[in-house]
């Protein structure tokens, strides 16, 4: 599998945030997009999973335009956003219900990735009694539900604890090998180390960068 990023543009206003983005991908890579807070990572990551338009560029998966293509891009990407967008007064079965057949749901959850996340363990507590960690391992699993080839997330460890964390990353790692491409903003220097691409976002540009376990360097080009 291939994605290819194109010239995506975005501007609020006069403020150009997304400045012809372009950047490509195959199957099993991790691309990770760096930078300030504020500078259009989590803009770009909603552009690409059609919860904002932008205002030109492409997304191609195998030649298929996903931005114009919506059928498409539901059966070939999920986008698990910073916050948890997951019904509050419910359980996490109750959640998982309204994504998952019956017989599906219970194969992943004995065997699948909702195993690999851990959901398993929690899968009766209500999301208003869960700890933060909880609600995002429980957004991802809702948000795969469609066997995604490709997964956009934003700061998917953000404030999570370690265990949570290796949780996440286990499924990170499971869904790579699998084939799939991961495409994440983050801060987080484990999650840098695992991108077999970065790209710093400055100013509305996009520009590869090769991150050698040095953070001072990382932060002067910030």
């Amino acid at each position: 599998m291939q994605i290819s990023v194109n010239d995506i543009k975005k501007r609020y206003g006069r403020k150009e945030v997304l400045k012809n983005v372009s950047f490509s991908a195959s199957g099993g890579e991790c691309i990770g997009i760096l930078g300030k807070n504020g500078c259009g990572k989590s803009t770009l990551i909603s552009v690409l999973a059609g919860i904002l338009r932008g205002d030109a560029g492409q997304f191609l998966i195998d030649e298929n335009d996903v931005l114009k293509e919506e059928r498409i891009r539901h059966e070939k990407v999920a986008y698990v956003p910073q916050g948890t967008p997951i019904i509050e007064e419910l359980s996490a079965k109750d959640n998982l219900s309204m994504w998952y057949g019956q017989d599906d749901l219970k194969k992943q959850l004995e065997s699948g990735f909702l195993k690999v996340l851990g959901i398993d363990s929690f899968l009766n507590v209500m999301v208003n009694k869960m700890s933060l960690g909880m609600k995002k391992r429980l957004s991802i699993g809702c948000a795969i539900n469609n066997n995604p080839k490709v997964l956009l997330l934003d700061e998917p460890t953000a404030a999570l604890d370690l265990k949570c964390k290796e949780a996440v990353y286990a499924y990170l790692k499971a869904f790579r090998e699998n084939g799939g491409i991961l495409i994440l903003a983050t801060h987080d220097i484990y999650e840098i180390s695992m991108c077999s691409k970065c790209y710093l976002l400055k100013e509305g540009i996009l520009e590869e960068y090769t991150y050698n376990n040095d953070m001072t360097d990382l932060m002067n080009r910030l």
